[in-house]
Formats: C-alpha cells, structure tokens, sequence
C-alpha cells in the first residue's frame, strides 16, 4: 500500500494524469486540476499524499497535496453512490474545510457547485459524510468555530453568485473575504466588491 511519494516530475497530462520518478521507477498518480496546475515543471520535485485504490481491473494512485485532502477523498469513497471521479471533483470545487463547512451547516448549496452534485445527491453526501469524517482532526485546517457568515445567508450568497457564473474557486475566495453580519444583500455586494477587486 503506498501512502506518500516523493519525487521528480516526468510528465503530467491535461486528463490530470501525473507521473513522477522516485527513485528510477516512474509512478503514475490521478490529480485534481487544481493541484495539477500547481505542479512544477518537469525536473521540480513534488511530495503526494496517496492514496491507492483497487480495483478487480487495475490499481490506480490518486494523489493529493495534504492530509487532509487525501482523508476527504476516502470519506467521500465511502459514501453511497461516489467513485473516484466525483470524490476527486468534490475536492476540485471545495477544500477539506469548505466540505466540513458544508457538511457540518447542512450547506446543499455548497455541494451543488460541484459539476454533477444535484440537490439529491448533496443531502445523502450531507448524510453519509457526518458519520464519515472525523472532524475533531480537521480543527486547525480553517474549520470555522461558530463565527463568519451565518450557514444560511452563506447558502443564498453562494447560489446568487453561481447564478452569475463565478467558479467554485472564486466563490469560496469572496465568502472568506466577506463581512460575517448583515443582509443578504449587503453580504452579496460585499462578495462582488471583493471579487471585483481581485481580478
């Protein structure tokens, strides 16, 4: 079973295919395309969480840039109805703590900004993923601690500004830089303020 590579990048793909030299023998990792596009060239050196699943057909390595991450990702594999591709889009769309957000404010719209994640589909993830992750081991990866915006306003915002075509990414960046209190309305001003400013 690996858990952790380090090594030298060889090649990496569109597809979010990463393969890495340790050691002369060259590994081929499944990525997010988020931490793809974080990856150096080829020849900069790389450190992955991993982990190894099976299947009757094949093994295949998904890595990950932390913990954290990789303990998501086989949470998610063990709640009903998700493989690895959806897993991996869930950690594309929400870090490890913006998931434990979701999950823990029962935040359906969160999940729903995931490619394929329907209303259905994010109240059983809500469900299975209780249960699942162990969020005392979270706590110091952002995990708020009964302060920010209110899980409701933060749901209505985040919709408003699906609506408008802003990415996960970009969501996410604008509800942590915004005001904790106010109406939707005034939050969701201060979310395009934000967003205004960091393009």
């Amino acid at each position: 079973m690996i858990g952790w590579l380090r090594g030298e990048v060889v090649h990496r793909s569109p597809e979010g295919e990463l393969v890495i030299d340790v050691g002369g023998v060259g590994y081929r990792l499944t990525v997010s395309p988020t931490l793809l596009a974080a990856v150096g060239d080829r020849g900069e050196q790389v450190e992955l969480h991993v982990h190894t699943h099976v299947r009757e057909d094949a093994i295949v390595l998904y890595g990950f840039s932390t913990t954290e991450e990789r303990r998501c990702f086989e949470a998610l594999l063990g709640a009903h109805g998700v493989g690895p591709a959806l897993a991996l889009s869930v950690l594309s769309a929400l870090r490890p703590a913006d998931l434990i957000r979701a999950v823990l404010d029962e935040d359906l719209g969160a999940l729903c900004t995931v490619p394929g994640v329907g209303r259905k589909t994010a109240a059983r993830l809500v469900l299975d993923l209780r249960s699942r992750l162990e969020l005392p081991e979270f706590a110091g990866d952002g995990v708020p601690g009964g302060h920010g915006m209110p899980s409701e306003a933060r749901g209505e915002v985040r919709a408003a500004l699906v609506e408008l075509g802003y990415s996960p990414e970009e969501i996410r960046r604008a509800l942590e830089g915004g005001e904790a209190e106010g109406s939707v309305e005034e939050l969701l001003r201060q979310a395009l303020r934000e967003l205004a400013g960091a393009r």
